[in-house]
């Protein structure tokens, strides 16, 4: 049973875990500065109360900022009870979350505070790859304390009074809050893409525990798998009406038709979440054309990739990576976005994803729906670059371009006549799913309604997968 204090930071923490499961450590804990007034104001557990406890069984560590003491602000003591629990987080090898609701840095203890906020970096970054970290933003996350949740591995925010900012939306040369609210949880998770869901309090607890039922308790954890009641060899006979809104394409290859998509609001284009497939958690990244909503079809996107969709992906894929979660891809795209502000990115953006696919060790199953052409193709997880085994459903079509366009340049000049008859002759001789299955670009062309025993077959097929790398501390790109 928590010994915390009954406050909104506390009361968190016990809407968040299992009932009566908190145990709250270093309670008594309080600040040890004295300058500008310090030693006469109280400061209990320091503003912030950390502990552990279980969400559906599974051990979790948990920190709660409390605004009611010095704002939640980090002074030094604070941030070692942070330290303390990362510390003893990874000796267990259990998930952190972290509840922020903070005025950030503590003025009255100015070095302190600072080292303090430094070792609370370094911690974090030890913890990457090792431990899931969780942040939820409930008040206010600025200045340097908004480096710590785009460390952490996923970011959710309250959507009224969540606040996420470095410099204020004020302090920004021509800006107000009035013209754009920068530290808004819409301008955060739609134009930034630093947080992954928004929603009230209510919402974002119970996501959080949607995400740890999801996720691995840390990098060994080979348990991250449940039983199964879910039909494994279970048809769609609509999903290939779903090729171009791949959410929808992914809830229904899931088991129970359940997808938890990351980063939602931001470049829609471009899909990332979790599935289970026989129980086991899978990473999934799709190209998405189309977006439906409740009353039908509500945007509509060129098959290209962009730069927030590629980093979005290849972020991602190596957070799966580094937690042996197998990776799933939808490829429907046929080249780059061609636009003058994409264009100043783009080479890198394509260049992380790429090396985001051909890095990750874990099984990698690729599902190529419509259409897959040119080195856009070639970017997302194709054969060339790594994919373990891919599939292509009947129709597709596999090659450097479109065929009439493909004939237009080799016979430029030339009447319809024969760049229709050369289209015909490029779309059955360079661009048919036949012919890139016959040269071994293809494992199996499948019937879009088969594609979730397929999927299923293949990962359980590479459960054991197990592949040497050249040795190097790690790759620069």
């Amino acid at each position: 049973m928590s010994s915390a204090v009954q406050n909104s930071a506390s009361n968190r923490i016990q809407a968040l875990l299992d009932e009566n499961s908190f145990v709250e450590i270093g309670a008594r804990v309080t600040a040890r500065a004295t300058d500008f007034d310090m030693k006469s104001n109280e400061t209990p557990a320091d503003g912030v109360v950390t502990g552990y406890g279980v969400i559906d069984g599974n051990l979790v560590y948990v920190y709660s900022q409390d605004a009611s003491v010095l704002g939640g602000s980090v002074g030094e003591m604070h941030a070692k009870k942070i330290v303390r629990l990362y510390e003893l987080a990874m000796k267990v090898g259990a998930p952190v979350i972290g509840l922020v609701d903070c005025a950030g840095l503590r003025l009255q203890e100015a070095t302190d505070a600072l080292n303090g906020f430094g070792e609370i970096y370094l911690k974090q970054t030890l913890a990457s790859g090792v431990i899931p970290q969780i942040t939820a933003i409930l008040g206010n996350c600025g200045g340097g304390l908004a480096v710590m949740p785009a460390i952490t591995d996923f970011t959710l925010m309250e959507e009224k009074s969540g606040k996420l900012f470095v410099n204020t939306p004020n302090a920004l040369a021509g800006n107000s809050v009035a013209k754009c609210d920068t530290a808004s949880a819409s301008f955060q998770s739609e134009t930034c893409g630093t947080v992954d869901f928004v929603g009230d309090e209510a919402t974002i607890f119970a996501k959080i525990r949607e995400l740890v039922a999801m996720l691995p308790a840390n990098n060994e954890d080979d348990l991250s798998y449940e039983e199964c009641n879910d039909d494994l060899n279970r048809t769609s006979s609509d999903l290939a009406n779903c090729a171009g809104d791949t959410s929808i394409l992914l809830s229904k290859i899931a088991d129970d038709e359940y997808f938890l998509e990351t980063k939602a609001m931001y470049a829609k284009e471009m899909v990332t979440g979790f599935i289970k497939l026989n129980g086991v958690t899978v990473g999934c990244v799709a190209n998405r054309s189309e977006v439906y909503g409740e009353e039908g079809l509500e945007t509509k996107y060129a098959k290209v990739l962009t730069p927030a969709g590629c980093e979005k992906a290849a972020e991602f894929i190596n957070f799966c990576d580094a937690f042996d979660i197998p990776v799933l891809s939808v490829t429907n795209v046929t080249g780059f976005s061609a636009e003058v502000e994409a264009e100043k990115s783009m080479a890198k953006s394509v260049a992380k994803l790429t090396y985001a696919f051909a890095n990750a060790s874990v099984p990698k199953v690729n599902v190529i729906t419509t259409e897959a052409f040119g080195s856009a193709y070639v970017a997302m997880n194709s054969k060339a670059i790594g994919a373990d085994i891919v599939y292509a459903w009947e129709d597709a079509k596999i090659g450097m371009m479109d065929a009439k366009l493909a004939a237009k340049i080799m016979y430029e000049g030339e009447g319809s006549d024969v760049i229709d008859a050369k289209a015909k002759e490029y779309e059955n001789l360079q661009n048919s799913v036949d012919s890139a299955a016959a040269r071994g670009y293809v494992d199996s062309i499948i019937s879009a309604a088969d594609t979730r025993k397929y999927v299923v077959g293949a990962l359980e097929m590479l459960f054991t997968k197990r592949e040497d790398r050249p040795f190097k501390k790690h790759g620069a790109v």
